[in-house]
């Protein structure tokens, strides 16, 4: 289950707010304190296997979001994510490849996803508990985070997120997350 999030900025009650046009976003790290909110860096899984097969995933010019690709899902190290990062539960591995320089949307799951740098990667993040009115956030809050090629973070489920950005011409990124199922 996921959620979008509508900004604030666009929202007619909420003009108080200061425009984030012509501002500079700070780019932090995963390794700085101020990312411990959002989630951690996964350091017990091996993402070799799955890093080299991302190689064979074309890189378009737009935002390209595969959620299941069966050749990730049946390496050992999925199995592996599986039982010990979802204690067993379904998941689901895909990637999202692409150019992106923006942030046009945010969203939240109900478990935690692990994303994995292909690439060097910038992830624009925010905290479910600051939505006010039900879908309203201040994208003046969304704090953006330099992942490097080849790392794996966990982002909570609190965590509001949405396609990364790339930190060079051209990018991508392998996200790994729980499956959802229709109950």
């Amino acid at each position: 289950s996921e959620m979008c999030i509508r900004d604030s900025h666009r929202n007619k009650r909420n003009r108080k707010h200061k425009k984030i046009q012509g501002d500079i976003m700070k780019i932090q790290n995963v390794t700085d304190a101020s990312f411990r909110k959002y989630g951690k860096i996964i350091t017990e899984y091996s993402f070799e296997k799955i890093l080299k097969e991302m190689e064979h995933t074309s890189l378009p010019k737009d935002v390209v979001y595969v959620p299941s690709v069966e050749e990730l899902e049946v390496l050992p190290e999925a199995a592996e994510i599986c039982k010990k990062g979802f204690g067993g539960l379904p998941i689901q591995i895909g990637y999202c490849n692409g150019d992106n320089h923006k942030l046009n949307a945010l969203e939240y799951h109900r478990s935690s996803e692990l994303d994995i740098a292909q690439t060097d990667l910038i992830l624009l993040l925010g905290m479910q508990q600051d939505i006010e009115d039900g879908d309203i956030y201040d994208t003046a809050k969304v704090e953006a985070f330099l992942v490097p090629a080849g790392t794996g973070v966990e982002l909570y489920a609190t965590t509001l997120h949405y396609a990364p950005c790339t930190a060079q011409i051209e990018g991508a990124f392998c996200g790994l997350k729980g499956e959802n199922v229709e109950v």
